[in-house]
């Protein structure tokens, strides 16, 4: 492996600059060396490498596909090189900078926000920025560093770790139950007021497994909504069978607003909680910080699976 000495430093330094500022004048007075200066650094550049790297005008210098692709990989490595620095000089307490993560939104409210005090006071000068949302960003192109997702996966381009499994159950108010009867078979649900989920895969189908007997139904009920916590509501309330992550319902089980209807039987069960991250070949420190974090959060198990009933008066 060759040291990257001085002037190669310096000739890299002149085409970010120019890929940046996008002329020699601009480059120059960035980086306060005359223009003819940056030219000749790219020059040599360009002569080293036997590829051109600049498309030259009167009036404008534009990147070449090689120059675009260079200038992006030595972007990325003076980052790298930057989290290096500050990890170093002021060690993995002190982080700095910006971490933007993306969070699913009732979940991430529920559960997650609640433990994250602990990961600020641990790394007290970083910035952290949620976004909370149902919806899958796009982690590359819009510049997170990590998101949390819960179901299945399907970006190859990520970076995976699975921090535990999802289980969606049935259940309903003890009132409903008592004023409707209580389902014994899956096919049965087809007879009871069932209080539909957009944002299922299947849906309107209700995809049923016990063990390795799978039952499909096709469920229907007074509503519908894409909005988990809206029919979380109307579950309480006694309006009709809901089915949904644990995550979601742990608190009214353990609480006895909600029972599990057919406990034997679970749908969805391949989906997982995943955090997931660019895939890319260096890590920034602070992106390692979070994944070393979340994961001592799920080590025990996720969080709604420590939810105990209150203590008799």
């Amino acid at each position: 492996m060759t040291d990257l000495d001085s002037g190669r430093m310096d000739e890299l330094a002149a085409l970010l600059a120019v890929a940046r500022e996008g002329t020699f004048v601009a480059a120059g007075r960035a980086l306060q060396r005359h223009p003819t200066v940056v030219s000749r650094r790219i020059a040599a550049l360009e002569a080293r490498l036997g590829v051109r790297l600049l498309e030259r005008t009167t009036r404008q210098v534009k990147l070449t596909e090689a120059g675009q692709r260079l200038a992006a990989r030595v972007r990325a490595a003076s980052e790298t090189i930057l989290d290096a620095e500050i990890e170093a000089s002021a060690g993995a307490a002190d982080l700095r900078g910006n971490l933007k993560l993306a969070f699913p939104a009732a979940m991430g409210r529920q559960w997650l926000a609640p433990l994250l005090p602990s990961f600020l006071r641990r790394y007290p000068a970083l910035t952290v920025e949620i976004d909370y949302s149902e919806r899958y960003v796009d982690l590359v192109a819009e510049g997170f560093d990590a998101a949390i997702r819960v179901g299945v996966l399907s970006d190859s381009r990520l970076v995976a770790r699975r921090l535990g499994g999802l289980r969606r159950v049935l259940c309903a108010s003890p009132d409903y139950l008592r004023h409707h009867g209580i389902p014994v078979t899956p096919q049965e649900l087809a007879d009871h007021n069932c209080l539909g989920f957009t944002g299922l895969a299947s849906f309107p189908e209700w995809r049923l497994s016990e063990g390795r007997t799978t039952e499909i139904v096709t469920i229907q009920g007074s509503l519908i909504s894409n909005d988990s916590s809206a029919l979380l509501d109307a579950a309480r309330a006694g309006i009709g069978i809901l089915g949904a992550g644990e995550w979601l319902l742990a608190r009214d089980f353990a609480q006895g607003r909600l029972v599990r209807v057919l406990p034997e039987w679970t749908f969805d069960a391949d989906g997982g909680i995943y955090l997931v991250r660019p895939s890319v070949r260096f890590t920034p420190a602070r992106t390692e910080a979070f994944v070393e974090w979340i994961g001592e959060q799920f080590r025990q198990g996720p969080p709604w699976s420590r939810i105990e009933p209150p203590s008799a008066p």
